[in-house]
């Protein structure tokens, strides 16, 4: 491909030195001599004309000339070696580094590596020799190293090593670098062909033998095929004029550029994608990208190539199409990757220096590139989300014959309508030209401004991607210029926008609007359709990089070729320091390069700009925000930028609609928190009222508000209104630094109880996730209660209402914090004090649900710990006590099932209380209780001292209770024991009141007979408390009321063993002879009860006869 000339500086001495910092530090040597008028005219020359038009041109070239013009192609400068050998952004004193080629090159050469250097023409050939390494068992190797040369560009590169990289070896290094410290000492020879035009033909026979001889193992075919082809007349080589030669340079028609190896180029980038580079660690994919930043910065015609053979492997990637065919979206570093690629396009084809051939070239691969099905979609997403329309389209340009539908845009759109653009508008020339261009008339043009300052009107991001191509291809006061006077005519359009705001609220009547959204059908100013932060060319960026750059104060900090849109973990920016510069003819005094810096910034972040469409856009739009801002953070806020932030703060607060700080802002309004945040910071210890008056503004978030009845109509009829919500993908990010900000600004008014109040307000009107309302109202206790200090009472207060928000926000919705927030409300109104937690409990039914109310409020209040905490007197522990019980009489009424025994504990002081609640759960133990619920009862108010209640509840438990013939491992037999125990303990009128219940509900027979045997262990009676003597005696298996008892028994193990033996298996006859056993002990119990056992056995040996195995076993074990 055509390559655009490279200027090249004509220094000799620009070279490194052991111990600088960096390439391209010059090597400070004594004053030398004036240059020669024949060394100054061979340079030039050297430098811009191929050596084969010289000698078209000129029938004989002395030899001191040609050897002149030979010295000086040679590349001059080392910052061009340290290019091609590697990585931009890498400096000496990372150890890691040291490992790259050209500082493994440069100790070649300082430890004398470089022999036999030798140049002969256009050509420079030498060996290396690599020292042996011990440790790994290397041994030293001599490496031959040929580089050919032309114009002061290295254009071809061979070494023996073998390197298989995009950057040179070590050995090339050394050898180059060996040729520009040590020219003087270089033997230079004219081309072989000047030599061989000095022979006789005895001469060039002798040289020809010589040489087959010297190497016949490697050229005697290939000479002998020449020698063939020689002595034919009709040959190809005879039918040719001269013959070629190596060391005589490049001819006309060559490509004169640097030697970049494409293979290794597209190599590395295949292998990094393979690898995960999508995924995995990319650090080697950022420093290519930097690398075509730096060779564009330089004006290499390679930083084109390298982006191209790039771009062509990123299309290659078999993981695009699989995607494509999926509907899965691209990852966030994918993503990333072609957002860089899109924007070094951009800079390519708006390179002003390139030329035409250049930019069809560019353009026809633009235009195949686009149309490919695998080339991501701007929005990053566009194949997942292709009904959004085209609100908010991120065109470079408002018309252009490249545009398309923006649900068809591809990231390399922006580029092709780029290579549209052209820069012979004269006005922009002039821009570009001198710092000292203006007009004389003072009324101001569409050109210039009121003072005769010069303006560029267009549209921002193409304006700002000129800046970025003027600043990426090496013109930087270029690129100076045109940011300052595209920041010069964004102020000019805000004071309009402004202006033109004021004007229309004055000419209003009494009903002016006021609405913080776009939903009171009032005429309001457009808003900004596509926002400047969060666009494609990141347009605010380009600009503030740009001014900043003018402002650096140190030297020691090189410049950086990082990409604004690949994350730069290693980025010194936080180092960087920056001074006041003046603007050269601005009108001015204060006016610098910083404030214009500080200023568009602002301008920037405070534009009132859509959501936009696509995960992948909102998320970018947050990072280039939350970048800009960490920027913005490094200056040191002086009182001349102190002044710049006030003005444009007051601005934005009375921009109206064009402002994302003005008053009336459209309900999917990008959010302005972190900006709020940034300017609250900032303002709050210098301007505190208006610190609050931006904090407050920013709290809203529209698309979340709630609308009233009389616009309900319109929000309903809005359908991007019920389209746009769900695609607000970082909803939770924009929710938390709403969160964030609040509680910033509640920090700062715990003071002032006013201001606090009216951000207490604020915040309840505008946060609506309860999540986050939490964490600002646990946030504000931190803040009120410091563990160090004293507390802050109204700041405490905010907290608990924040708190009661979240509390009835939460209380008809699942949230697996619910328990967390009720203990920390609890936590929080102790802190409050006793009439916090009084209203706490007096209201309780607007937070909790009453299980919450009556075990984790009112018991936490009435424990000793909290009473202890809040010191109360005796008069306010009652009161406390009879919000806690009558609370909890309220819950278990409405809730007897999970409060009616934190109901009974709150009670048990106060007898009236008590007994209410007691009747509580005997009225809802028909209905609502189950018999588990009311054994717990049960066992709670024996273990109190409330026997006979306990046994009524037992009573209504088991009436609620059933246990089949085969549940003998039932939930409740626990109970029932207990039960069972308590009647017997209680005594025979007791227990003979549960014998019936039993013998209806149970008819497990294993159950039945535990349950009897225990209640001949002991006299019936011996617990009951009511001082009574009675005669203690066991009871009898045949008397009341056991008598009802043991019949149920034995008819449950006749039922149970007909049961079991008409599903019985021979592998459970032993299991049965057991159950027999046990069921013969109980029968024995009975008076008859060895009749009725062999009855049951003559009747299972008349039904089951054939089951002779089991019979047999039943004889052998009973005799029967």
């Amino acid at each position: 491909m055509a390559a655009a000339v490279r200027h090249c500086p004509s220094r000799s001495h620009n070279c490194i030195t052991r111990g600088d910092g960096g390439p391209g530090v010059s090597c400070r040597k004594q004053l030398k001599q004036v240059d020669t008028l024949q060394d100054i005219s061979a340079k030039i020359v050297a430098e811009n004309i191929p050596f084969q038009r010289i000698e078209q041109q000129y029938d004989r070239i002395p030899e001191p000339v040609q050897s002149k013009i030979v010295f000086w192609s040679f590349p001059r400068n080392e910052r061009d070696i340290y290019m091609y050998s590697s990585y931009a952004n890498c400096y000496k004193e990372h150890a890691e580094n040291q490992k790259l080629p050209f500082h493994q090159g440069v100790r070649l050469l300082d430890n004398n590596a470089v022999a036999n250097v030798l140049q002969i023409g256009f050509h420079l050939s030498g060996t290396v020799t690599e020292p042996s390494n011990p440790l790994l068992s290397q041994q030293e190797k001599v490496y031959k190293v040929s580089i050919s040369f032309d114009r002061c560009k290295i254009t071809s590169v061979q070494c023996g090593c073998s390197n298989k990289d995009i950057f040179w070896c070590q050995h090339v290094v050394a050898l180059s670098l060996y040729r520009i410290r040590k020219a003087k000492i270089v033997q230079l020879r004219v081309p072989i062909s000047e030599t061989l035009l000095q022979m006789s033909r005895e001469q060039l026979q002798k040289f020809a033998q010589y040489l087959i001889t010297e190497h016949h193992s490697d050229v005697l075919p290939t000479a002998q095929k020449i020698a063939d082809q020689i002595l034919q007349a009709e040959s190809e080589i005879n039918m040719l004029p001269g013959a070629p030669d190596p060391t005589a340079g490049a001819s006309v028609d060559d490509d004169n550029s640097w030697h970049l190896d494409e293979d290794q180029v597209r190599e590395q980038v295949r292998t990094f994608l393979s690898q995960g580079g999508y995924t995995g660690s990319s650090t080697p994919l950022h420093s290519m990208f930097a690398k075509v930043r730096e060779m564009l910065r330089a004006k290499d015609s390679n930083g084109a190539r390298m982006l191209t053979l790039m771009t062509e492997q990123f299309l290659a990637d078999p993981r695009l199409s699989l995607w494509r065919t999926q509907g899965t979206p691209l990852t966030d570093k994918c993503n990333q990757f072609w957002d860089e690629l899109g924007a070094l396009w951009v800079c390519v084809v708006l390179n002003p220096h390139s030329t035409s051939q250049d930019r069809a070239l560019w353009q026809k691969l633009l235009k195949q590139w686009v149309v490919s099905p695998v080339c991501p979609l701007e929005d990053g997403e566009g194949n997942l989300l292709s009904d959004i329309g085209t609100r908010g389209s991120f065109r470079l340009r408002v018309f252009s014959s490249s545009s398309v539908q923006n649900n068809q845009r591809t990231v390399l759109h922006n580029a092709l309508e780029a290579s549209d653009l052209t820069w012979n508008d004269t006005h922009l020339q002039n821009i570009l030209a001198s710092d000292m261009y203006w007009s004389a008339n003072e009324m101001g043009s569409d050109n210039f401004d009121s003072r005769g300052l010069p303006l560029w009107r267009e549209y921002i991001p193409t304006a700002c991607a000129r800046v970025d191509a003027l600043r990426s291809h090496g013109y930087a006061k270029e690129a100076l210029r045109l940011a300052v006077a595209i920041v010069r005519t964004m102020k000019v359009n805000l004071v309009a926008n402004s202006d033109s705001w004021n004007n229309i609220q004055g000419t209003k009547n009494a009903g002016t609007c006021t609405c913080s959204v776009h939903v009171c059908g009032r005429h309001h100013t457009p808003y900004n359709a596509v926002g400047w932060i969060g666009h494609p060319l990141d347009p605010i960026g380009v600009l503030f990089d740009t001014l900043c750059e003018a402002c650096l104060v140190s030297d020691d900090i090189p410049q950086e070729l990082y990409s604004r849109h690949l994350s730069n973990e290693n980025s010194n920016e936080s180092r960087r320091r920056y001074q006041h510069v003046s603007i050269p003819g601005a009108a001015e005094h204060e006016q610098t390069y910083l404030t214009l810096a500080y200023e568009v910034a602002l301008i920037g972040l405070g534009q009132q700009r859509i959501m936009p469409t696509g995960i992948h856009c909102q998320e970018k739009a947050c990072k280039q925000e939350e970048r800009l801002l960490a920027k913005l953070n490094t200056i040191e806020l002086d009182s001349t930028l102190l002044r710049v932030l006030q003005a444009e703060t007051v601005l934005l607060l009375e921009g109206g609609s064009w402002s994302g700080l003005g008053v009336g802002i459209h309900p999917e309004s990008y959010p302005m928190h972190m900006f709020a945040h940034f300017l609250f910071l900032k303002l709050v210890t210098r301007d505190e009222d208006l610190a609050f008056q931006v904090g407050l503004r920013a709290m809203r978030l529209p698309i979340l508000e709630n609308l009233d009845d009389a616009n309900m109509e319109d929000s309903v009829n809005n359908a991007n209104m019920l389209t746009r919500f769900p695609r607000w993908f970082i909803l939770s990010h924009v929710e938390s630094q709403q969160c964030l900000l609040a509680s910033i600004l509640l920090e700062a008014a715990k003071n002032n109880i006013q201001r606090l109040q009216s951000v207490l307000d604020c915040a309840q009107r505008h946060i609506h996730s309860s999540s986050q309302l939490f964490r600002l109202a646990q946030d504000t206790f931190k803040i009120a209660s410091p563990p160090d200090g004293p507390k802050y009472l109204p700041a405490l207060k905010a907290a608990f209402e924040l708190g009661l928000q979240v509390m009835r926000m939460t209380l008809m919705t699942l949230n697996w914090r619910r328990r967390e927030m009720v203990r920390w409300i609890v936590t929080c109104a102790t802190e409050v004090g006793v009439d916090a937690l009084l209203a706490l409990m007096q209201s309780w039914y607007q937070y909790f649900a009453p299980v919450e109310a009556s075990s984790a409020v009112a018991m936490t209040v009435m424990s000793p710990a909290t009473m202890m905490q809040l010191n109360a007197t005796y008069a306010q522990q009652e009161e406390l006590a009879q919000s806690a019980r009558t609370l909890a009489l309220q819950c278990a009424k409405r809730d007897p099932q999970n409060c009616a025994l934190c109901a009974l504990n709150l009670c048990e002081k106060d007898s009236m209380a008590f007994e209410t609640a007691y009747q509580i759960v005997l009225e809802a133990s028909n209905h609502i209780m189950n018999s588990s619920q009311l054994f717990t009862i049960a066992r709670y108010m024996k273990h109190r001292g409330h026997p006979s209640q306990a046994f009524r509840l037992a009573l209504l438990a088991m009436k609620g209770l059933s246990v089949a013939y085969n549940q003998d491992s039932h939930p409740l037999i626990s109970d029932i024991h207990w039960a069972c125990a308590l009647a017997h303990s209680l005594g025979r009128t007791e227990l003979a009141s549960l014998v019936p219940i039993l013998v209806k509900n149970i008819q497990c027979a294993t159950v039945l007979a535990d349950i009897l045997r225990r209640c001949t262990i002991s006299a019936p009676g011996m617990g009951c408390l009511d001082g009574k003597r009675r005669t203690l005696k066991l009871l009898s298996y045949d008397k009341v009321p056991l008598k009802q008892l043991m019949d149920q028994t034995i008819l449950a193990y006749v039922h149970t063993a007909h049961s079991r033996l008409s599903h019985i298996s021979p592998r459970h006859y032993a299991d049965f002879i057991d159950f027999l056993t046990k069921a013969r002990e109980t029968f024995l119990l009975a008076h008859d009860g060895h009749i009725q056992f062999s009855q049951l056995i003559e009747n299972m040996k008349l039904a089951y006869k054939g089951k002779k195995k089991l019979m047999f076993l039943i004889h052998e074990r009973f005799g029967l």
